[in-house]
């Protein structure tokens, strides 16, 4: 599949690298493909999301922990159902390898700081190319001096 994105040009992307989003983005639910790219060089810092259903769609995206955050997300049954995990992959004792958190990123300006929506972090579940944004009624977090 090719896809012509505005910021990154012609990008072609391999069926086994498109990612599922079965109800989309908030805001977005009628985008449910992308797939992931990262920026030349070694060690990425961050992701591209791009969607694949409008091509004027791209997010950064980030490992939490480079914030100095980690979240404890507890899926509900539908949530764990869209993500094709198994009943041996919501054990908490063993946690789940194949799934990742991710954050979106943002910035309102050239010369303003990077942000995290820490909110409504992005679960993808490696094996099965599926994922979905998990927004929190309410965020409860500790700030930790460093």
């Amino acid at each position: 599949m090719k896809i012509e994105s505005p910021r990154f040009g012609t990008l072609v992307v391999e069926p086994s690298r498109i990612i599922e989003f079965p109800r989309g983005l908030v805001g977005l639910e009628d985008c449910k493909r992308f797939t992931l790219f990262h920026p030349e060089g070694d060690n990425p810092s961050y992701f591209i999301l791009q969607s694949l259903d409008d091509a004027e769609l791209a997010f950064h995206i980030a490992d939490p922990a480079q914030f100095g955050f980690a979240h404890e997300i507890t899926l509900s049954d539908e949530e764990a159902a869209d993500l094709q995990l198994t009943d041996s992959d919501r054990d908490i004792a063993n946690p789940v390898a194949h799934l990742v958190v991710v954050v979106m990123l943002s910035k309102d300006g050239p010369n303003q700081p990077v942000r995290a929506n820490l909110n409504a972090p992005l679960i993808i579940n490696l094996d099965t190319r599926r994922g979905l944004q998990h927004v929190f009624a309410r965020l409860d977090y500790k700030v930790a001096p460093v």
